[in-house]
Parts: structure tokens; sequence; C-alpha cells
């Protein structure tokens, strides 16, 4: 719970940090309640998009990296795949939250304003594969600390400090000093 939590909240700082960086196309109202984009070669849907995918990867890194270090070595699968569902709420929340935050204002000018007035649309997520980036690296994050973990205790063998300077146990239960 602790990780869908802590996930869930990451995901709405996301969706306000979109909302506030992401660039939005400028409409021209044609007729009441239409409006057509002035220029229709704006580049502001891709890089709504782009910065979309970067913040959700970021998001991924971080849920990923503090999910493993606080939560995954203790409890193993639980918590790997309470980090992973996490992870996809979080990516539902950053978009629900981004494309929220500005709609009333948009809907609000597309009913009001008079013809040839100008205003921005609102925030749209054009590619929803984008929305696989959260859950992907925070997986990939899990699953690579998870293998190092492994590769590193197999390493280390019987009579051998591990990874935290403790002694494991050699042959016959004998502990090494």
């Amino acid at each position: 719970m602790a990780a869908l939590a802590g996930s869930a909240l990451l995901g709405i700082v996301a969706g306000l940090i979109w909302a506030a960086v992401a660039p939005r196309a400028v409409l021209q109202e044609v007729a009441r309640g239409q409006a057509g984009v002035v220029n229709p070669e704006s580049s502001a849907y891709i890089v709504a998009d782009a910065w979309f995918c970067l913040i959700a990867a970021v998001g991924g890194l971080i849920t990923g990296i503090l999910g493993y270090r606080f939560l995954v070595r203790r409890t193993v699968w639980t918590a790997a795949a309470g980090l992973v569902l996490g992870a996809l709420a979080a990516a539902l929340l950053a978009l629900w939250i981004g494309g929220n935050i500005g709609l009333g204002t948009y809907n609000h000018l597309l009913a009001t304003s008079k013809t040839g007035a100008l205003f921005h649309e609102s925030l749209a997520l054009g590619a929803k594969s984008a929305l696989a980036f959260w859950p992907l690296l925070s997986s990939a994050v899990i699953m690579l600390a998870e293998s190092g973990a492994r590769r590193s205790a197999a390493a280390t063998g019987p009579g051998k400090s591990d990874a935290s300077g403790m002694w494991t146990s050699g042959p016959a239960g004998e502990h090494s000093p």
C-alpha cells in the first residue's frame, strides 16, 4: 500500500509539472463554440507529448530506485507488484491532472469568446503509449537492482562477506570470523 500511495502522490506532482511546462497550441474562435488551430504545423502537440514522456521516465526512475531501496529489498515481490501498479496509477494520474488543469478555462473561452479571439487549447496527450514509460522504467530499475543483488550474493559464496559487510555461514553451518 505504501508503494501505491507514494507512486500516486508522485503522479499528482508529475501532472502538475506537465501542466506547467508543456506548450499548448494557439486556437482561434471561428464560430460560436468552434475553434481552429492557428498554425497547423505547430509543434506544441509533439513537445507536450515529449514533456510527458520525459516526466514519466524520470518518475519511473525515481519510483524504481526509491521503491527498491526502501521496500523491495525487505518485502520482495509484494512491494515490487505494488510499485508497478503504483507506477501505472501515477502515469494515469499525471495524465488526468495535467489534462484537467486549464480545461475549465478552455471550455469557458470556447463558449464565451467572440469570433476571431485567440486562446490556448487545453493540454492533451496524443501518444497514449507514453503511459507505459512510468511502469516500464520502474520495472526495469527493480529488475536490474534485483539482478545485481543476486549476482553479488552468488559471488560472495560461503564464508565470505556479503555487500553489507556481514559474514555468511561457511560449510556445515560454521560461521566465519
